[in-house]
């Protein structure tokens, strides 16, 4: 069903891709900045302090859209014993963890002035902190049996556990009374964000996601020449 390559073609590829992907990066994050920094408006209760919103809401989205993947890619790998499948997975892991870092702590400096606290053990941010924990648990898995055929149906299960996680982080706000108001954006009804707000909040999540691809190329490069360092042909 899967066709499967040398890790050399593979490399061939996507060893010329980083610096495209960069330059994209950079080009695109200089005009999310511009749009979110200079010419989008103060809210009108938060005032600038709602700019940490260009910055945490996509770096929430590309965590859990990166854990996400990871989970789809372990399962099918495992089904279908693709492993070029959980080594895509493995190197998307470190982009969506840092990201998910990313989103509790400028969640927490954005707290400070809205909610007058650095931290409340609310629903959604609980359960953000609780995905953080399975991606660090996902991470350790492969330090520890990276050599060892366990790895895949460990990490599935890992993958398969959290992923119970990712829609609790999206509907905590409608199941539980919490801090953090109900999602703006909707895609089957309408947004209640301001266009103004959300075409910088767009841009920024595109640059956001070119960085994650950005990290991604990185980790599994050099994954592929630890391959062909040790002679293996397939994936």
């Amino acid at each position: 069903m899967f066709k499967y390559f040398s890790p050399h073609k593979i490399f061939s590829i996507t060893s010329k891709a980083p610096k495209y992907v960069l330059l994209l990066f950079i080009v695109i994050l200089t005009i999310g900045l511009t749009e979110a920094l200079i010419l989008s408006p103060e809210d009108y209760k938060q005032s600038h302090s709602v700019r940490i919103m260009y910055v945490h809401v996509p770096a929430a989205w590309i965590s859990l859209g990166v854990f996400s993947l990871i989970t789809f890619l372990s399962t099918v790998g495992y089904i279908f014993k693709v492993r070029n499948f959980f080594l895509i997975a493995k190197s998307l892991a470190p982009s969506g963890f840092v990201f998910n870092i990313v989103a509790l702590v400028t969640g927490s400096i954005w707290g400070k002035p809205t909610w007058g606290t650095w931290w409340v053990w609310d629903a959604r941010i609980t359960s953000m902190l609780i995905l953080a924990l399975f991606y660090l648990i996902y991470l350790v898995a492969w330090r520890l049996y990276d050599n060892n055929e366990k790895i895949f149906k460990i990490t599935s299960v890992i993958s398969i556990l959290g992923i119970i996680n990712v829609p609790i982080i999206k509907y905590s706000v409608d199941w539980w009374n919490t801090l953090h108001q109900p999602a703006s954006i909707n895609i089957l009804s309408e947004s209640s964000i301001h266009i103004s707000m959300l075409y910088p909040l767009l841009i920024m999540t595109a640059a956001f996601a070119l960085f994650s691809l950005l990290i991604f190329l990185m980790k599994y490069n050099t994954e592929l020449i630890k391959i062909k360092n040790k002679g293996l042909d397939r994936l």
